[in-house]
């Protein structure tokens, strides 16, 4: 028997997909409302939190980038030539917005002229404190740099990045639902340990899945406000709060109706997302998953998890990724198999820093990030991409399509390696 689908009908579909869009123009116009009065003004006072900051140097001069989110929940760039602009810290700004500012940078992250007129120190926070605790159990500052990254959500410094993108993980250094799936399997396998023996002996007629899934998201939730809200990790969440429900429920997961109705209501709330570069990859991701398991139903679960998943995910996602990320070098067909180790490597290492041993694996660590040697650039034209995603979008019903959008995908891999 199969389970019931989330929509009976394509009309009630549409009609959930029709109030999401309409009310997702309502909220883009209120936030374009709100951007118009915003590059309208001549100067705009604020208070902001410094994020990051970081040095550079331009025609023999010095100076300071910072992040910086406003009270408002404003996130943008500006700069200063004031040396001491760096750590925790609040700033009382002048901004002056101009209309080189788009609606896009607005929604996202843009740069805009300012003017520090005051600067007040603030207690590092709990997040800030433990990413200096992380830091003293590594030599190496990168290998410092990349366990707070896959902690704590904190940016990677520029020259590990270029590294990470060289290896082909930097889904591995980004937080998103797949450091979330492996949590959820840490705290809710553990949890269900200790809860077995007691709904065993004291209450037979609860569900473990409502009881223990229920503190599982909520300390997930907590990890999400907790690591800043990353945009991919958001959607993650929503994806496991929503599948969790549906679990309860009965209802069928693998829908990709279910993926764009998750991710209008996510726009929906939160307008900054549209804007978001990692929160569309990691859409990208699941709807590649999705339609593998829709096309490979029946197939042992074992060479789902270890062959179909970890290939075709690093296959498909191929051409999306080079619209963007056009560094390509051989040992990115290494990415599969790092992301089998990850899954033990993800927790092991987590509980390594808990006990204050996160240095042991270094030696292992650099010894990876020593093989990346540079690359070459391949981008993909914007043309070129749409007319794949459009294939892709015909392999959610077609089989055969399907097989076409992977032979696409596998032609662009040996151009890669030839």
């Amino acid at each position: 028997m199969q389970k019931p689908q989330l929509f009976e009908s394509r009309r009630d579909y549409l009609l959930i997909f029709g109030g999401l869009i309409l009310l997702l123009a309502l909220r883009l116009g209120v936030s374009y409302g709100e951007y118009r009065a915003f590059i309208a003004k001549p100067f705009y006072y604020t208070y902001a939190t410094l994020l990051t900051s970081y040095q550079k140097q331009k025609d023999h001069h010095t100076y300071r980038v910072l992040k910086l989110r406003s009270e408002e929940g404003l996130v943008f760039y500006t700069t200063t030539y004031r040396p001491d602009i760096n750590g925790s810290l609040r700033l009382r700004l002048q901004l002056f917005p101009s209309a080189s500012i788009g609606f896009g940078d607005y929604l996202g992250v843009f740069y805009v002229k300012s003017r520090i007129k005051a600067v007040y120190p603030l207690e590092p926070s709990v997040r800030e404190r433990l990413h200096a605790q992380l830091l003293t159990q590594h030599t190496a500052e990168p290998i410092g740099g990349l366990y707070s990254a896959i902690f704590l959500a904190t940016p990677l410094p520029h020259a590990l990045r270029k590294v990470i993108a060289q290896l082909g993980v930097s889904h591995l250094v980004a937080l998103s639902g797949f450091h979330l799936g492996i949590l959820w399997g840490v705290i809710y396998g553990g949890l269900l340990l200790l809860y077995r023996p007691l709904q065993q002996h004291y209450f037979p007629y609860r569900y473990a899945l409502l009881d223990m899934g229920m503190v599982t998201l909520l300390v997930l939730g907590g990890y999400l406000w907790f690591v800043g809200s990353p945009p991919s990790l958001i959607r993650a969440y929503a994806m496991l709060v929503v599948g969790w429900g549906l679990l309860l429920l009965g209802v069928e997961l693998v829908s990709v109706r279910l993926l764009v109705s998750v991710v209008l209501l996510l726009l929906v709330l939160l307008p900054s997302l549209l804007v978001s570069l990692g929160f569309w990859l990691s859409v990208a991701g699941v709807f590649y998953i999705f339609v593998i398991l829709h096309h490979t139903q029946g197939y042992p679960t074992l060479l789902i998890s270890l062959l179909l998943i970890p290939w075709g995910i690093f296959l498909l996602m191929l051409p999306i990724v080079h619209m963007i990320f056009g560094i390509t070098t051989p040992l990115q067909l290494l990415s599969p198999l790092l992301s089998l180790l990850f899954i033990p490597f993800y927790p092991l290492s987590l509980l390594l820093h808990l006990l204050g041993y996160g240095g042991i694996l270094d030696g292992g660590v650099m010894w990876l990030l020593s093989l990346a040697q540079g690359g070459e650039m391949v981008v993909i034209p914007w043309w070129g991409g749409g007319l794949y995603g459009l294939l892709s979008l015909g392999a959610i019903g077609s089989k055969r399509i399907f097989g076409m959008t992977l032979g696409v995908a596998g032609g662009f891999l040996l151009y890669l390696l030839a």
